[in-house]
């Protein structure tokens, strides 16, 4: 996978991006990459293009499916960051999935409780 143009983005934003890349020591050619066709709401353009983007880290078998935006640009970007949130480990996305997993877990354990 080559990294997507940074006209994209602002030089702030690429500059994160580029910098947790580093960090969390991922080679690029290790993203498969795949554009695959979109679905949902939207009419018949958005069943039609391949706007929608799949990102699967190969080592950890991690996969991303993106498809917020018409531009396949914009959601190359995004997923790549998504992708990168998933596999940092001090991510606050990260954090707060396992938050409502604690929580869901122990209003399971007091419903069963009560019964």
């Amino acid at each position: 996978m080559k990294l997507p143009p940074q006209s994209q983005l602002t030089d702030k934003k690429y500059q994160e991006i580029i910098s947790l890349i580093d960090k969390l020591g991922i080679n690029l050619s290790d993203i498969e990459e795949k554009f695959i066709h979109g679905g949902g709401r939207g009419g018949q353009k958005i069943n039609k293009s391949t706007s929608a983007v799949q990102l699967k880290h190969l080592p950890t078998g991690t996969l991303i499916k993106y498809q917020k935006h018409r531009e396949r640009a914009m959601n190359r970007v995004l997923a790549l960051r998504e992708l990168l949130d998933k596999l940092n480990p001090e991510s606050k996305k990260l954090k707060e999935i396992e938050k409502v997993r604690k929580q869901k877990k122990r209003r399971k354990r007091r419903s069963d409780m009560e019964i």
